[in-house]
């Protein structure tokens, strides 16, 4: 329906506004897991204003990437290696994260950082891995390049709010921060799938209802602000 809605007799003049709604419509979709595996990572910093730090750079750089997987977009997409490369590292930020140590004082899984130098590459590559997704999306959306860069202009904007949402909320709800490395999994589950042989990767419609019905779990329990204290004898 997307593509006979593009391919009518629209004139430019509206043709091309409608394309970059769809393309920042997309961009915001496709970031919301993107962001949270962005928050946790900047999460693993203790000060709060480093991860602020974390984020823009991280996220400056992440663009610089983005925009050079667009521009080699056409080439990139006819290697599977950068897929495959994509795909196995999201798998193991997955396995790092759940298998981080669980402390009495903090019993949830974290992403430690000893220095705010460590987490920006980290930012920044996790972006570009979820980018081989999202930038094929574009491209089958628009055929212009300076609507696809300015997609991912904007793209790279709304993550970094989402990021600064996200760190708050993963501060509030008991299993947001499991519910987006979850879905991360399925993301990285998704391109290696795709490698192996197209037709197992699953349908948008199925994905959508998967990372929502994830995202409502997510949302679904508040951290108790005043735990009960231990019973004194």
């Amino acid at each position: 329906m997307l593509d006979q809605i593009l391919d009518s007799s629209l004139s430019l003049s509206l043709k091309t506004p409608l394309v970059l709604l769809i393309l920042i419509v997309l961009e915001a979709v496709l970031s919301a897991d993107n962001a949270i595996a962005l928050a946790a990572i900047a999460q693993g910093i203790d000060d709060p204003q480093n991860q602020r730090y974390a984020l823009n750079i991280g996220l400056l750089i992440a663009y610089v990437l983005r925009l050079g997987l667009i521009i080699t977009a056409t080439w990139v997409i006819n290697f599977w290696q950068f897929e495959l490369i994509g795909a196995l590292y999201l798998l193991w930020l997955v396995f790092k994260y759940f298998m981080s140590q669980e402390t009495e004082d903090d019993p949830a899984h974290k992403l430690g950082f000893s220095s705010l130098w460590q987490a920006i590459p980290m930012i920044a590559v996790t972006d570009l891995a979820f980018s081989l997704d999202s930038v094929t999306t574009a491209i089958a959306v628009a055929d212009e390049l300076w609507l696809i860069l300015l997609g991912g202009t904007i793209g790279v904007i709304t993550l970094r709010f989402l990021a600064g949402l996200f760190i708050r909320w993963l501060e509030e709800f008991t299993h947001l921060e499991d519910a987006g490395f979850i879905t991360v999994g399925l993301v990285g589950l998704r391109l290696l799938l795709r490698v192996i042989n197209p037709e197992l990767v699953l349908p948008e419609w199925i994905m959508i209802v998967l990372v929502t019905s994830l995202f409502i779990w997510g949302f679904s329990e508040r951290v108790d602000p005043n735990p009960n204290p231990e019973s004194e004898p």
